[in-house]
């Protein structure tokens, strides 16, 4: 694809997409491990205040994530990822609904990127129409909560990090 053809793609998803980043002072093999295990993952998804349930976990191109979020108000989401592309330790892509099968889903793709000691995380999320991507912004303040879920991540990889938690 051409550079004219990416910047056209681009213009053409910009309505449906939210793209949050952040500088993490990890290395990119730790922020990227705490994405691939279960045990890791739990301990930070998610926004302020929210815990995180697993119901099924299987981390491979295929796999599914089956797992309830748990607001600071009670209420529970249920939620369902599947993994479209796992490349280590550079990138990962999914399909995240609320359930297998979720005419709503939409596609979400990680890169991390290397910047000496630390790592930039981008996430990028594209929703199937641009209505669905203000609903989540408006209602669910996705932009908001997707910054808190970096910002827990790199709470954890550091706390990990120290403690020498790393395997």
């Amino acid at each position: 694809m051409s550079e004219i053809e990416k910047d056209t793609a681009a213009q053409s998803t910009a309505d449906r997409e939210i793209v949050v980043s952040r500088v993490i002072d990890a290395p990119r093999e730790l922020v990227f491990k705490a994405f691939t295990e279960v045990r890791h993952l739990s301990q930070w998804w998610g926004p302020k205040g929210f815990t995180t349930t697993t119901r099924a976990f299987e981390f491979r191109v295929g796999g599914e994530w089956d797992f309830v979020m748990h607001a600071p108000d009670g209420t529970d989401y249920s939620e369902w990822i599947t993994w479209t592309e796992i490349n280590p330790p550079e990138r990962i892509a999914m399909i995240h609904g609320e359930h297998r099968g979720d005419p709503n889903a939409f596609e979400s793709a990680l890169t991390f990127e290397a910047e000496g000691d630390t790592t930039r995380l981008e996430m990028r999320t594209l929703f199937p129409t641009m209505e669905q991507r203000d609903e989540a912004v408006e209602k669910y303040g996705a932009i908001e909560g997707g910054q808190q879920t970096l910002d827990n991540l790199a709470a954890y990889v550091a706390k990990i990090a120290r403690k020498g938690d790393e395997h």
